[in-house]
């Protein structure tokens, strides 16, 4: 009984510490022994449990991953088949999208309605998506997980190995928090609407994925402040890298969490602890820093003065705060396109004066609008709690001045909308009159006129002359009748086009009672008699008389553009920044190297020095003594001539790929003789170096006879070389030859060395160089060192260079040009 006891008691630890899985390996294998007990044992205990506890939550969490992923099916959503064309599912979008959007359906569940129709419409308008889901079942990152589930499995149960793709099923957007939910961003919908959104407020926008614990931290601090700021103002935003990897990597957030920025369609990163503190910070700075302007008693008055200037009413707000609330900034930001804005802190010592003109109530908050009259405020609004809500509509009635000044197209189309239908007229007085004193009475008169008739059909405006002169061209007719007056136009805009229908007063505006009654008189009909506008026209579009200069433009560009470039040196990652640092490398390696390759190729032959003052005295006088044409004539660009070598390197851009019109001056010389060439050849050619079409070379005799002797091979006809396998093949000297290359046409002009014996003869004739060429093949060459100096050899190279301006050389063509090694 003992015995068999303890081996009960054995199996059982045996299956315990194995779990089945080793039980049904000792049956299959009796040699294998079972864990030892002790530490050993324990850990070995540890592991096992462990591992039979991942694979039950494998199995559960993929039985809740199929189920989610088939719980959502987007032709179902749409309510089109699997065989649809791109062209049914986006119609069937659009009808969706519109029954469902939530600014138009009150229904609560249109906005989940319109989240999973957007996502719908993303996954099947992707042909990529849509075969995925079409194959899985699923669109996103889980596509693969039947076909990787048991390798994922067995990587987790060896090595409790974790796959980052193992995070990523679709399950896991349900354990998302619910407030994240309507403010996720989708990339069509961020760049059709929320970018173009960015131009009347700033956005915070949060990246985040499933699974990220670094999100889970920041989340209570996230929800405070997204709640705080929408109410500001602020749009809130959230984009799950997961499913919108898209939009992630368009946004440049390569790791989540992030936080950034977005106004004006630029995107700005948030790089500090997240905190409430520093994120209504960053969403301050990135607001511009002359939204508000502070106003005392010595400034208001000049501050309420500048409506005629800016063409815009001006808000004041007096409040008890020593700084400016964000809300009134976010709200300056907002109307800056319509309003000016000032703050007045009503406890700074200097603004009594101004409480105590427009009766403050120093404890309450009040807004002020001021338009025309400085004196007295357009309109007020008082509260103990400004909200949003309030401001937005008190400041929406009161965005124009009274008479308005057109200024530019937009606030034409504002000011005087296009007729809808008959029961949504808008008429527009349109005062054309011009700037000074001489027009100032009848635009107060026209000003008193618009005060005392206010409709919401009915808008007055005013344009000066001088400024739109194709507008008033195109409404007045008798041009010569309102000159130096003013003028009254009723006008309805039928189209976007410039289509107007108008009414011309028949007298010029004084602004008398007469006037005033015949405008009266002429508005009263027109309730009644739409048919009273009989005159019609087409207006061009207003010019925009408050754009800044291309100039002030471009600055501004400029400054954004090195703002943005220093602040993504400091705080981008390494990814962002290296297109940045291979366009500079790539830059500082062709500089570099094109400097140390030029360095080593010239290292052995260094450039002669350039001629003395002596030489090239005596060099221009006996130029001078000459009849020189008109075009060889030319004055030196330089006081000295720059001769280079043609080497291998620069071949091809001194010669091949010379520019049309453009001749390379080369000469032949060897290193014994080439100080003294050198120096020749530039006392010769010197005063041809003011031509920019002519460029001086010299080529090595001891590197590249085989090239010249190709080229010489096509001037046979009048100079025959003799075969040059013969036994003079390396005697003929042609040290002191001159070839002008014409590299575009593909010809060159030949100039032979100067015979001592023969200073009448022509330079350069074909005469000449077949009995010297013969003389050199017999070994006694008339060029040689020993029968004249070798500076002879370049005699009366001018007059040759002057035959080739005038382009009286004869000239030999070839096919191409060889290679130079």
């Amino acid at each position: 009984m003992v015995t068999a006891g303890r081996a009960r008691r054995k199996r059982r630890r045996r299956v315990g510490e194995g779990g089945p899985s080793a039980a049904l390996a000792g049956r299959r294998s009796p040699q294998r022994r079972c864990p030892s007990s002790g530490p050993a044992g324990a850990m070995e205990l540890g592991r096992a449990g462990l591992a039979w506890a991942a694979a039950l939550l494998l199995a559960a969490l993929g039985a809740q991953a199929a189920a989610a992923a088939g719980d959502f099916d987007p032709y179902r959503v749409l309510g089109v088949g699997r065989s649809s064309s791109q062209a049914d599912i986006k119609k069937a979008y659009k009808r969706l999208a519109r029954e469902w959007h939530p600014d138009k359906n009150k229904d609560p569940g249109a906005e989940d309605k319109f989240i999973q129709i957007s996502k719908a419409y993303e996954i099947l308008s992707n042909e990529e998506k849509r075969a995925n889901f079409d194959r899985y079942g699923d669109a996103g990152e889980s596509q693969g997980y039947s076909q990787h589930q048991h390798r994922q499995f067995h990587h987790f149960h060896e090595g409790f190995y974790f796959d980052e793709s193992f995070f990523h099923f679709p399950f896991n957007s349900e354990r998302r928090d619910t407030s994240d939910e309507k403010y996720l961003l989708h990339f069509s919908h961020y760049i059709n609407e929320i970018v173009p959104d960015s131009f009347k407020k700033p956005y915070l926008i949060k990246i985040t994925s499933d699974w990220c614990f670094s999100c889970i931290h920041i989340e209570p601090v996230w929800k405070e402040v997204a709640q705080e700021l929408e109410a500001l103002g602020v749009g809130i935003g959230v984009v799950h890298a997961g499913y919108e990897r898209r939009l992630a990597h368009h946004l440049g957030a390569h790791s989540t969490p992030s936080l950034l920025g977005l106004i004006n369609g630029k995107i700005t990163f948030f790089h500090n602890a997240v905190i409430r503190e520093n994120l209504r910070q960053f969403v301050e700075n990135l607001l511009p820093g002359n939204l508000v302007e502070k106003i005392t008693d010595k400034n208001y008055i000049r501050f309420l003065s500048n409506w005629k200037k800016d063409n815009k009413p001006h808000v004041l707000l007096f409040d008890h705060m020593p700084v400016v609330p964000l809300l009134y900034k976010l709200t300056a930001f907002a109307y800056r396109d319509y309003l000016s804005f000032g703050y007045v802190y009503v406890g700074l010592r200097g603004t009594e004066e101004l409480s105590s003109q427009y009766n403050i109530n120093v404890y309450t908050p009040t807004m002020m609008i001021f338009k025309e009259h400085v004196d007295r405020p357009a309109d007020v609004v008082q509260a103990r709690d400004m909200k949003k809500q309030l401001i937005d509509d008190f400041l929406s009635q009161n965005k124009f001045l009274m008479v308005a000044r057109l200024t530019n197209q937009k606030l034409f189309q504002e000011l005087c909308p296009v007729k809808k239908s008959h029961r949504q007229r808008k008429h527009c007085a349109v005062l054309l009159t011009g700037e000074g004193d001489k027009f100032a009475e009848a635009y107060e008169a026209f000003l008193t006129f618009a005060a005392a008739n206010t409709k919401d059909t009915l808008k007055f405006v005013h344009i000066y002359r001088d400024r739109q002169p194709e507008f008033a061209d195109a409404l007045l007719m008798d041009e010569e009748k309102y000159r130096g007056k003013s003028a009254v136009v009723i006008l309805e805009r039928h189209n976007n086009a410039g289509k107007i229908t108008y009414k011309i007063l028949e007298e010029a505006w004084q602004g008398s009672k007469e006037d005033n009654f015949i405008l009266l008189d002429l508005l009263d009909q027109l309730r009644t008699d739409p048919g009273l506008l009989s005159s019609e026209t087409v207006l061009a579009d207003l010019n925009d008389e408050l754009a800044p200069m291309f100039l002030i433009r471009w600055l501004y560009s400029t400054l954004d553009y090195i703002s943005d470039c220093w602040d993504s040196l400091f705080h981008s990652n390494w990814r962002e920044m290296m297109p940045l640092l291979s366009l500079l490398f790539s830059a500082l390696f062709i500089l570099f190297g094109t400097v140390i390759v030029q360095a080593f190729s010239d290292s052995s032959d260094p450039r002669d020095s350039p001629p003395s003052e002596k030489e090239e005295t005596t060099a221009k006088t006996e130029k001078n003594d000459a009849s020189f044409s008109k075009e060889s004539n030319r004055i030196p660009k330089k006081g000295f001539v720059e001769v280079t070598e043609l080497t291998d390197i620069n071949y091809n851009s001194n010669l091949v790929r010379l520019r049309p019109g453009h001749m390379n001056v080369v000469l032949i010389l060897s290193n014994s003789t080439k100080t003294i060439l050198l120096q020749k050849f530039a006392l010769e050619v010197y005063t041809f170096t003011g031509s920019s079409s002519l460029h001086f070379s010299f080529l090595s005799l001891d590197k590249h006879r085989e090239w010249l002797e190709y080229l010489l091979e096509f001037a046979q006809d009048v100079a025959p070389i003799p075969n040059q396998y013969d036994k003079h093949f390396l005697e003929r000297d042609y040290t002191g030859y001159v070839l002008a290359l014409n590299g575009h046409k593909k010809y060159f002009c030949l100039f032979k060395p100067h015979r001592s014996g023969d200073e009448g003869g022509t330079p350069g004739s074909c005469e000449d160089y077949d009995s010297s060429l013969h003389a050199e093949a017999r070994g006694k060459s008339s060029c040689s060192p020993g029968s004249r100096s070798i500076k002879n050899k370049l005699h009366k190279l001018s007059f040759w260079m002057e035959r080739l301006l005038e382009g009286s050389l004869q000239r030999f063509y070839i096919p191409s040009w060889p290679a130079l090694d």
